[in-house]
């Protein structure tokens, strides 16, 4: 356990342009060159994040993906005789604070995601994403604003018991 931990530690501050405070990766985890990647603090990656940083990708401060999430910044051209030619393009992504993306999330080159988002499991996000919202589907798209009574509930119309609710309500 200790020696798998030290592997963690090594890969993730050998990979990630700067070093994080809190930040944790479940591996596997996969890059193309890891020094286009930048993370807040409190980043975590569940298991087997993907991140393909042919250009900039940067993630805010106490961002959570859950499995199988993909980012994305290469691309190629859709033209058949463009494409064969092996071009290959980056466009960075950039993804806010406080930002939770769902299992098997992909996002998409050019995409920027707001703070405070959550992105629903299986979602494809193919353009930008406001603060404080909730984006589902394939493309993905804004399905609610996130608002303050929205703080009590912790799953759809699951409200806290009182002894959480105690802790959280002051946050």
């Amino acid at each position: 356990m200790h020696k798998e931990k030290e592997k963690r530690e090594k890969h993730k501050s050998g990979r990630t342009k700067k070093k994080t405070d809190g930040a944790f990766v479940n591996p596997p985890f996969y890059c193309d060159y890891g020094k286009n990647i930048e993370v807040g603090k409190n980043f975590f990656a569940n298991y087997n994040c993907m991140i393909i940083d042919v250009a900039k990708v940067t993630i805010g401060e106490n961002c959570m993906m859950a499995p199988n999430v993909a980012i994305y910044t290469a691309g190629h051209p859709i033209h058949p005789a463009a494409r064969n030619s092996a071009y290959e393009y980056g466009i960075e992504v950039t993804i806010g604070d406080n930002v939770w993306l769902g299992g098997n999330t992909v996002v998409v080159p050019g995409v920027h995601i707001g703070s405070n988002v959550v992105i629903g499991a299986g979602s494809v996000v193919t353009k930008d994403i406001p603060d404080w919202s909730v984006a589902v589907g394939n493309p993905c798209r804004v399905v609610k604003k996130i608002t303050e009574e929205d703080k009590q509930y912790y799953f759809k119309d699951r409200k806290f018991d009182d002894e959480a609710w105690e802790v959280i309500k002051d946050l």
